[in-house]
């Protein structure tokens, strides 16, 4: 294969990563496995997930956990819906998981997230309060060095 013809197949697999992306995105409350976004663009489970993972430094899981928490997360400071309605709102179906994942990346249980007040977003507006408070998976995603063509 041609270096011109491997590039046009990088390319093509980046789009396809990306309609994956944009999928758990509009989708993340949906039922979602790594199988069923595979058969969406018409890959193996595993080709999808090594790829995603070398394109955008996690697992497909992790990326669709990390969204849902993100939900969680602004759910939560509402503060008008319980841990358990929060839970099953974003697409998670077990409490556990969804409790355990969310410490994981908060740094606190959701409960204890729900009732401390949201001081620290007071003032500034929603589009820069949800960058500033976006769960980061400092375990999970590794540091890339920018691949160089």
């Amino acid at each position: 294969m041609t270096s011109s013809a491997a590039q046009a197949q990088r390319l093509r697999d980046l789009a396809l990563l990306r309609r994956v992306r944009d999928r758990m995105d509009r989708e993340y409350a949906q039922p979602l496995d790594v199988e069923a976004l595979a058969r969406g663009v018409h890959l193996s489970a595993g080709h999808l997930s090594r790829e995603f993972r070398r394109a955008y430094g996690e697992s497909p899981y992790s990326y669709l956990m990390t969204r849902r928490i993100e939900r969680a997360m602004a759910l939560l400071r509402r503060g008008d819906l319980s841990v358990t309605e929060v839970c099953l709102a974003v697409g998670c179906s077990s409490l556990g998981t969804f409790s355990t994942r969310f410490t994981e990346l908060v740094g606190v249980p959701p409960s204890v997230f729900r009732r401390q007040p949201s001081q620290a977003t007071a003032g500034i507006p929603p589009c820069l309060a949800k960058l500033a408070t976006r769960p980061v998976r400092n375990r999970e995603a590794r540091s890339r060095q920018p691949e160089l063509a």
